[in-house]
């Protein structure tokens, strides 16, 4: 099944031939993880909008969020808002109304590329226990090192239901070779994107969670971006290359 993001309930899936022009949403569920702690993850935030949680975010700096740019598409910067400090979705933590949002000028809806946001916070965020920075990396990470995916979204595909506990799972990242060879009937993978999978599937992030962090050695390496079905061995899961895209969110930000 591929996988979309559902825009304030505007925009459906499909799996006609239409929807095969373009890549499928990765919508950040994690598959086969378990409950996790914030402080154990304190970069990690929820991306509200209207009240309820929509994406993932990752905290880089007291006043700056990274973010998938197709979580700001057709966004209102007036109705989003970060809860940071809380493992549970929608409750708890202190909340950060944001005051500005970048995407990409080169992020492409219909293949996903370039998938990266800024967003600034009008409230610093209070450092402390729960609630940290992550760095940014500085290199690609390498097939075979272990990442970490942190989220709120749905456990399993085709669940409407997001577990109200933060989960995590490891999976170690796929070689852009392999990655490319599985969607080849998507045109590939871009310099922008690198793919981390569990041998076999049935560990993911996919669908509720999009924007999330993926994690390589304490830094923040990946964006949660794209993919099609969830934890299926064939398709590994898409994110966005925090290391190629490093220079645009340093520029916007100052965040080196």
């Amino acid at each position: 099944m591929l996988r979309c993001l559902v825009l304030a309930s505007l925009i459906a899936c499909s799996l006609g031939a239409a929807t095969l022009s373009r890549r499928p949403r990765l919508d950040g569920r994690i598959v086969g993880g378990e409950d996790a702690n914030i402080e154990d993850y304190p970069y990690q935030v929820s991306f509200e909008y209207a009240y309820s949680h929509r994406c993932g975010a990752s905290i880089i700096s007291a006043n700056w969020v990274v973010t998938a740019a197709h979580c700001v598409d057709d966004v209102s910067t007036s109705y989003v808002r970060f809860r940071a400090g809380s493992s549970n979705r929608e409750t708890g933590g202190t909340l950060h109304p944001a005051s500005n949002i970048t995407a990409h000028p080169h992020y492409d809806y219909y293949t996903v590329d370039f998938d990266v946001a800024v967003v600034r916070v009008s409230t610093a965020f209070n450092i402390g226990t729960g609630v940290q920075p992550i760095p940014l990396t500085t290199s690609e990470p390498q097939p075979g090192q272990i990442a970490v995916v942190t989220g709120w979204g749905t456990l399993y595909e085709d669940s409407q239901t997001l577990p109200r506990r933060l989960q995590v799972v490891n999976v170690p990242i796929v070689s852009r070779e392999e990655c490319s060879r599985a969607y080849e009937e998507y045109g590939g993978i871009t310099e922008n994107m690198i793919c981390a999978a569990a041998p076999g599937g049935g560990k993911d992030a996919c669908q509720g969670d999009s924007g999330g962090p993926l994690a390589v050695d304490g830094t923040l390496a990946g964006i949660v971006s794209w993919g099609a079905g969830c934890a299926e061995p064939s398709y590994p899961g898409v994110y966005s290359n925090v290391a190629v895209l490093r220079s645009f969110i340093t520029e916007q930000t100052g965040v080196n």
